[in-house]
């Protein structure tokens, strides 16, 4: 009798992702009793805006929605969809070149299965979210590494890229703002980055969920606006889940080139069918109703992103670049590497944080979960009575 393995080498060589393990570690950790604050996860603290669920109550109670719906989305929500890319995007598409689906996740996960093949590489700007480089390789792909430190504010540039593309590279990655570091690239290196990509005629999966969450008077300025001819060889990726507090809803899209999105389509059909219709009510409701509840939650990240980077910058060793999008502050640790802490010594990010945990009972994710090792990233989408306390326990645990 053959022996098997018990589970596919594919989904065995998949990592669980950091920073869910982090935030449940916390989560177990207080639900013992003790008083962890976490900077984990990237969720919003604020509920679900109260017309958003209002409409899915509404929703839940209509016969049609207890019924299948088309694969690809409901068509009312695919055009305000549509209407959305237009208008924040500043990329002329139609519903037909939307798909929903099940959150972001599985919106990045279709982008890669559906353009990428056995051997082909993507060039992945790092630090990077902890999901890319698992989604390209389930999709049989390479994920290439291309690092920008802090001294860069975390942004790659053109020449670092070139340096990278080689006869396989298929496939861009490109996230503004990024989930880790909150950087926004200009309109000029958007353009830049964008020529060069259409140049050397690459595909482009731009990830935009953060793109309604910017400071400073700043704009996310979507690759396919600033070079509307990559249009046909880009993949858009978005939600609802940051800018509406709708995490757990899971709701999601991608758009893109109508071959494309026929194909990932297809792949949906089979993989998930549609997303639950009450979701795709409640999205409809988000995008187009209201937006002063939007509008609030930004300018309470706002604040904490300001509280946030002044308290960091306050600890001996700790570098927190001002982060312009998203809601994470990515620090550059490594002078505080390589000494002793609390009668050990600490050479890794991942090393610290678990330091960081047991003395200060602080969650941060560490730098191996995006790249290299050396930075911790911070989440302040939580209120700002913990998004203080927390970093006045690092101050405290690192003035000794």
């Amino acid at each position: 009798m053959t022996d098997f393995p018990r589970i596919s080498k594919r989904i065995g060589s998949i990592a669980e992702s950091a920073t869910l393990k982090v935030d449940a570690k916390a989560k177990s950790l207080q639900a013992e009793g003790r008083p962890v604050i976490s900077y984990a996860a990237g969720e919003p603290d604020f509920a679900t805006p109260a017309h958003i669920v209002e409409a899915a109550a509404i929703a839940v109670r209509d016969p049609k929605n207890h019924r299948y719906t088309p694969a690809i989305g409901l068509p009312d929500l695919r055009e305000a969809i549509a209407h959305k890319t237009r208008i924040d995007s500043g990329t002329e598409i139609s519903a037909a070149q939307v798909v929903v689906t099940n959150g972001g996740k599985q919106a990045v996960y279709q982008a890669f299965a559906t353009i990428v093949d056995p051997g082909d590489e993507v060039l992945m700007p790092t630090p990077y979210w902890t999901t890319y480089p698992e989604a390209i390789r389930l999709a049989g792909g390479t994920p290439v590494e291309v690092f920008a430190g802090a001294d860069q504010n975390y942004k790659v540039t053109v020449a670092q890229l070139e340096a990278a593309r080689t006869p396989r590279s298929k496939v861009l990655l490109f996230v503004s703002p990024s989930n880790p570091t909150g950087s926004v690239y200009t309109r000029e290196e958007t353009e830049a980055i964008g020529e060069w990509a259409l140049e050397n005629g690459l595909w482009v999966i731009t990830d935009e969920i953060y793109q309604n969450l910017t400071y400073d008077g700043v704009k996310a300025v979507s690759i396919t606006e600033a070079v509307p001819e990559l249009l046909d060889r880009t993949i858009l990726v978005n939600g609802v889940a940051k800018t509406y507090a709708m995490t757990g809803w899971r709701l999601g899209w991608m758009a893109g080139p109508l071959d494309a999105m026929k194909a990932a389509g297809n792949l949906q059909s089979h993989l998930s069918s549609n997303v639950s219709n009450i979701s795709q009510k409640a999205a409809l409701a988000a995008l187009t109703g209201p937006q002063d509840d939007v509008y609030a939650m930004r300018e309470a990240f706002d604040r904490r992103r300001q509280i946030a980077v002044a308290e960091l910058n306050k600890i001996d060793g700790w570098l927190a670049p001002t982060p312009q999008g998203a809601f994470y502050v990515y620090s550059d640790v490594t002078a505080l590497l390589g000494r002793e802490w609390g009668g050990k010594q600490i050479n890794t990010s991942l090393e610290l944080c678990d330091y960081i945990l047991d003395a200060a009972e602080v969650a941060l994710v560490p730098g191996e979960a995006f790249g290299p090792s050396g930075y911790v990233r911070l989440s302040y989408a939580l209120g700002d009575a913990p998004l203080l306390e927390g970093i006045q326990r690092l101050q405290a645990l690192f003035a000794k």
